[in-house]
C-alpha cells in the first residue's frame, strides 16, 4: 500500500489551472508526463511569481489566447528533478531561476522547461528573491543601455504593480547613480520608491507629475523616462521629457495602451523605445540570455534587491492573481509552492 502512495506522488502534481477563460484556477491533481524532450528539464517548483501578463491571460485579456487547459506563471525559481539527454550544464539537484515565456505552467508544485531558459544560482539564494528577480531586472537593464542612461542623468520612473517599475528605481539609484524621481499612485508606494533610492517621488493620484518633475529639475525636465505604467500617466511622461530626452516604455500595468502621434515627439526631439523581454528571447536570445545572467550576478555581488511585496501559498492563487490586478503592492508577489 505505502509502495502505492508512493508511486502516485512521484506520477502526479499539483497545478493551478484555468479551465474555462476568465473564470477562477482551480488546484488539481494532474498526470506527470513520463519522458522529457531532449533538451527539456524537469523543476521541482518552489516559488512563481505572479506578473501582470499572468493577470492578463487569466481575465481572458491577453493579445494571445492560450489553449485551455492551461496553467498559468512563468517566471520562477525551483530545483532540477530531471534532465533531458541533451541537457549540457545542468544536472539533478541544481537550483535554478527559470522564464517559461514561451509555456507558462510554472504555478504548480512542478513544471517542464527548455534549458535555454534556465539559469543555475547558488544553493543559498533565496526562493523568493530568485523568483522575483530577473523579468522585471533585466527588461530595465535592457532599456538603460538602450535610452544611453548615465550617472547623474535625472530620471522620472512610474510605478505601479509588479515590480517592474520598483525594478527601475532600484537600477537607476543603485547601479546606474541616477537622480531618479519615483512617481506612483498611492502614499504607502512613495516610501518604498524612497526606501530604494528615489530621491523624490510623486503620488499621481493627488499631484501634477509635470509640476513636479519641472520643479525638482529647474524647468529642464528629465532626460530619462521609465514607464511602466501606460493609460494617461504616460502623457505627463511626454511632457515631463527634457529636449533629446527619451522614453523607454517597459510596459502597461493601467492595462491602457497610449495611441500618440508621431508628430508629438517633435517639440523635443525626444525618442520613444519599446522593450519586451519576451521579444527578445525571441529576437535577440543572446541579449535575453547575457542580461539575465548579469541582473543574478548584480543580486549575488548586493548591488540591487528585488522587493517581495506579498507572499501567497499555491492554494491561495486566486487573491494573488487578484491582488496583483487591484495594483495592492508596488514590488513582486510570488506564490510560495514549497511543499
Amino acid at each position: 500500500m505505502q509502495g502505492d502512495v508512493m508511486q502516485k506522488r512521484w506520477s502526479h502534481y499539483k497545478a493551478a489551472v484555468m479551465k474555462e477563460m476568465g473564470k477562477e484556477l482551480e488546484i488539481v491533481e494532474r498526470s506527470r508526463l513520463a519522458k522529457l524532450k531532449e533538451t527539456e528539464v524537469r523543476i521541482k517548483v518552489r516559488c512563481c511569481a505572479v506578473n501582470v501578463a499572468d493577470t492578463l491571460i487569466c481575465s481572458g485579456k491577453y493579445d494571445q489566447e492560450p489553449k485551455l487547459p492551461f496553467i498559468p506563471g512563468y517566471e520562477f525559481s525551483g530545483e532540477v528533478l530531471e534532465t533531458g539527454s541533451k541537457v549540457k550544464d545542468l544536472t539533478v539537484g541544481d537550483k535554478v531561476i527559470g522564464l517559461n515565456k514561451d509555456t507558462f505552467s510554472a504555478m504548480a508544485t512542478e513544471c517542464l522547461s527548455e534549458e535555454r531558459d534556465l539559469w543555475k544560482i547558488p544553493q543559498d539564494c533565496a526562493f523568493d528573491s530568485a523568483a522575483a528577480l530577473v523579468d522585471s531586472y533585466a527588461t530595465v537593464l535592457i532599456a538603460a543601455r538602450r535610452a544611453n542612461l548615465r550617472e547623474g542623468d535625472t530620471v522620472l520612473v512610474t510605478v505601479a504593480a509588479g515590480g517592474l517599475g520598483l525594478a527601475a528605481v532600484d537600477l537607476a539609484s543603485n547601479l546606474f547613480n541616477a537622480k531618479v524621481i519615483g512617481a506612483c499612485d498611492t502614499e504607502d508606494k512613495t516610501s518604498i520608491l524612497r526606501e530604494k533610492g528615489a530621491f523624490s517621488t510623486i503620488n499621481y493620484s493627488k499631484k501634477d507629475i509635470v509640476k513636479t518633475v519641472m520643479k525638482e529639475t529647474d524647468n529642464q525636465g528629465v532626460k530619462i523616462v521609465f514607464d511602466a505604467v501606460g493609460g494617461d500617466t504616460f502623457e505627463d511622461c511626454l511632457q515631463s521629457i527634457s529636449p533629446e530626452g527619451c522614453i523607454a516604455v517597459l510596459g502597461f500595468s493601467s492595462r491602457k495602451i497610449p495611441q500618440i502621434l508621431t508628430s508629438q515627439l517633435l517639440p523635443k526631439s525626444c525618442a520613444l523605445i519599446g522593450i519586451s523581454l519576451t521579444h527578445y528571447q525571441k529576437m535577440v536570445n543572446q541579449t535575453y540570455r547575457s542580461s539575465v545572467q548579469e541582473v543574478i550576478d548584480m543580486y549575488l555581488d548586493e548591488f540591487i534587491d528585488p522587493h517581495v511585496a506579498e507572499e501567497f501559498k499555491l492554494k491561495d492563487v486566486n487573491d494573488a492573481i487578484k491582488h496583483v490586478e487591484e495594483r495592492k503592492s508596488a514590488g513582486k508577489v510570488i506564490i510560495d509552492i514549497s511543499q
